[in-house]
């Protein structure tokens, strides 16, 4: 099964147990496949590129990619100042099968870095295309900058097709209106708030200048020559102000982001609206523990001492936030931790959208699976009904959260983790916290080898739960951190040069309707597992005797016991 959002809704997601293979090829897996007609075959002129050479003095430049291969971050280099205006690239997700292949579609799906995005030839093909659509569009470069800085912020350069003639693609601009309308002024922030973004200076956006995009929601930005990171998103915009909320009322915690630098304000373009598009924090140079671990571990430089030290920080950070700050924290993922100046654990991303199943504990997956299937409106309404309500009766506000505004609720947005109370939500953590501690002493950028959402610089040949470089003691306490895991998605279906394929027929034939078939029957039983957790929750929560501690995990604090006396060793 090629990787496209089709295979997220009908393999990955639970969605799957109630979506039938939407047609298209099903490929079969295998080097005597059949060859295709001459009609198809990549030895057809017409089926080839024509060139992916790059212009000698680009105007436009790639940072990176996000929406599952669909959206590319575009940085308009001809502009000597760029605001992060965020007018990305987006190419429509159906493409014919030798399109994807000749273009990488089917690797940028799992790419996200700079560095290797740059080898895939749709980023060249992007490049090649903005040059053109640049050059004949505008009368020079004056001109395009005036367009460019005239849009809403998070307006789109819309592919409206794509073709191996670059020539021959329809490059459409699609202003952002809507987020405009959802994004709120100061003084309205103000009155939600009260005066606790008074401290944050306000820096207009056109002073904001793009070094480069990290991330979907990250750019490293200068401000009177000064590096800062910006955080913005172009939708979803309510996590956004949930998250600067948070920032702004957190206690201060030597291993927790700082309170935000400025807030950037923008004017609309209808309105009159001057409205807070973003803010920055502290740039760390050093970037995240997903990229440094694999990166120590190949140069033999992970040391104890420092595995030890951040899987303390870390707990410390999560005890804080527990006990200080009455929040949870459901981001608990390597690269939601980067490296400050003396290497030390610096916590990031409040959001509070979660992790991906993957990562997250069984508890929380079950709720989150209901939530999937409730949303998606590819699934009969008979069947998406009965798992809205099971949310309605798990969250009381779910309809309200599902809302785009933004509508300042105390808990956020995450259904999933709002339906646990504050005991849950620890141990909740306290798996994700296992995962991590697994991560830190193997050296690897991930429990999941061969990820279907995202691929590693440097991947690792473990996958969870087994051991090479653990120490006995700790593998005991990971293995009681995550106790109450499952099989997922991964022990059946992974992705294999860029293919969903049968984990135990690798090296057999198979096609796309094998695949699905095995993703349908796993999700099957997953979502009666599910059902069933929640239902024996409810009746055992109405006569009083849930165990919030279902699975018997210990405390963060018995965890953080357990590594502080490890580490006396050490010193």
């Amino acid at each position: 099964m090629d990787l496209s959002q089709r295979a997220v809704e009908e393999a990955v997601h639970p969605t799957a147990a109630f979506l039938r293979a939407s047609g298209g090829e099903a490929r079969l897996y295998s080097e005597d496949a059949p060859q295709p007609s001459w009609d198809d075959s990549l030895l057809n002129p017409k089926n080839r590129i024509d060139s992916l050479d790059l212009p000698d003095s680009p105007l436009w430049r790639i940072d990176g990619c996000t929406g599952l291969g669909t959206q590319y971050y575009a940085v308009p280099v001809c502009l000597s100042n760029v605001p992060p205006m965020r007018m990305d690239v987006f190419i429509p997700e159906d493409q014919p099968s030798h399109i994807r292949e000749q273009l990488d579609l089917h690797k940028a799906f799992h790419t996200k870095d700079a560095p290797r995005l740059s080898k895939l030839a749709i980023t060249k093909h992007i490049i090649r295309t903005l040059q053109i659509w640049t050059k004949s569009t505008f009368e020079d470069l004056d001109a395009f900058e005036r367009f460019y800085k005239s849009k809403p912020f998070g307006s789109r350069l819309v592919f409206e097709n794509l073709s191996f003639d670059t020539r021959q693609i329809n490059v459409k601009v699609g202003p952002n209106h809507n987020l405009e309308l959802q994004l709120l002024s100061l003084k309205r922030l103000t009155a939600l708030w009260g005066t606790m973004l008074q401290p944050l200076e306000v820096v207009d956006f056109f002073d904001v200048h793009v070094v480069s995009v990290l991330h979907d929601s990250v750019c490293l930005v200068r401000i009177q020559g000064q590096l800062f990171i910006f955080k913005a998103l172009v939708s979803g915009v309510k996590y956004l102000y949930h998250e600067l909320k948070t920032l702004c009322t957190v206690e201060p915690h030597a291993n927790i982001i700082s309170r935000p630098i400025h807030l950037i304000r923008k004017a609309c373009s209808f309105g009159g609206k001057h409205a807070i598009v973003g803010f920055t924090t502290f740039y760390h140079q050093h970037g995240s523990l997903r990229d440094l671990l694999p990166q120590l571990r190949i140069h033999d430089r992970l040391r104890r001492e420092d595995q030890l030290r951040w899987s303390i920080q870390v707990i410390q950070a999560l005890e804080h936030l527990r006990t200080r700050s009455s929040t949870y924290y459901p981001d608990l993922r390597l690269d939601n931790l980067v490296m400050s100046k003396n290497f030390d654990i610096v916590m990031v991303d409040f959001e509070q959208r979660g992790v991906w199943c993957e990562f997250a504990a069984p508890e929380v997956n079950a709720i989150e699976y209901m939530r999937l299937v409730a949303a998606d409106d590819r699934i009969p309404s008979e069947v998406s009904s009965k798992y809205q309500e099971i949310m309605r009766n798990l969250v009381p506000d779910y309809d309200r959260l599902q809302e785009d505004r933004y509508t300042n609720p105390q808990d956020g947005y995450n259904a999933s983790w709002i339906a646990l109370n504050p005991e849950e939500q620890e141990m909740a953590e306290v798996y994700m916290l296992g995962r991590l501690l697994w991560c830190i002493f193997e050296g690897v950028s991930g429990p999941q080898k061969a990820a279907v959402w995202q691929s590693y610089r440097w991947e690792s040949n473990l996958e969870f739960p087994e051991y090479e470089r653990t120490p006995p003691e700790l593998r005991e306490v990971i293995d009681r951190c995550t106790r109450g895991r499952r099989q997922n998605l991964g022990s059946i279906i992974v992705r294999h040069q860029s293919h969903l394929l049968l984990r135990h027929r690798l090296e057999e034939d198979h096609d796309a309707n094998q695949v699905q078939a095995a993703a349908m029957a796993h999700w099957v039983a997953e979502l009666k597992w599910a059902e069933e957790f929640l239902s024996e929750r409810n009746r055992l929560r109405e006569q009083g005797l849930w165990n919030y501690n279902y699975y018997n995990r210990p405390r963060l604090e018995e965890v953080l016991d357990f590594l502080l006396k490890i580490q006396a060793q050490y010193t």
